[in-house]
């Protein structure tokens, strides 16, 4: 390309891009709450994000409550996790970071904890930092389901007998 073709294509260019700016300028000026153009305070770059869910409460795994038949138990694991080793009567309903749960099947959660006429929830996970059974629990609060708990150290540390 010569340069004269090459300095028509920049000039044209150019009077494309102020034509559009000009255009939408005057969009904004004529709507009725235009877009700022200037930021009227700064912005705050350092927000942090909202934690989604509930109030959860930490229990050792040795705490009398997680054995107890007034404790809804839930194993926040993977399928194959929970197959291979879980305590007596704890519902799987595997938890994901990054797939929160199907408001359907929380909603199946929720009627399995109220028919089941438990006082409160307890729910582990895989002990890890941070742990899915906390999390999970935090996603079942925030549903408003009361008094749900989690344990700390998760499933190694309550199958391993508290210790």
């Amino acid at each position: 390309m010569d340069r004269k073709t090459l300095a028509r294509t920049v000039r044209e260019a150019a009077m494309v891009a102020g034509a559009s700016a000009l255009l939408a300028l005057a969009a904004n000026a004529v709507r009725p709450s235009g877009l700022p153009l200037l930021a009227r305070a700064p912005y705050e770059t350092l927000v942090p994000c909202p934690e989604p869910g509930g109030p959860v409460l930490g229990l050792e795994p040795d705490d009398p409550v997680v054995a107890s038949p007034r404790s809804f138990l839930v194993d926040a694991r993977s399928a194959g996790e929970y197959g291979a080793r879980h305590l007596p009567a704890a519902v799987n309903v595997p938890f994901d970071w990054l797939d929160p749960l199907p408001e359907e099947q929380l909603r199946e959660l929720a009627r399995a904890i109220a028919a089941s006429r438990a006082t409160r929830v307890v729910v582990y996970g895989d002990g890890g930092h941070p742990d899915s059974g906390e999390f999970l629990g935090r996603e079942i609060s925030g549903r408003g389901i009361k008094y749900v708990h989690f344990v700390r150290g998760g499933a190694p540390a309550v199958l391993a007998g508290g210790r």
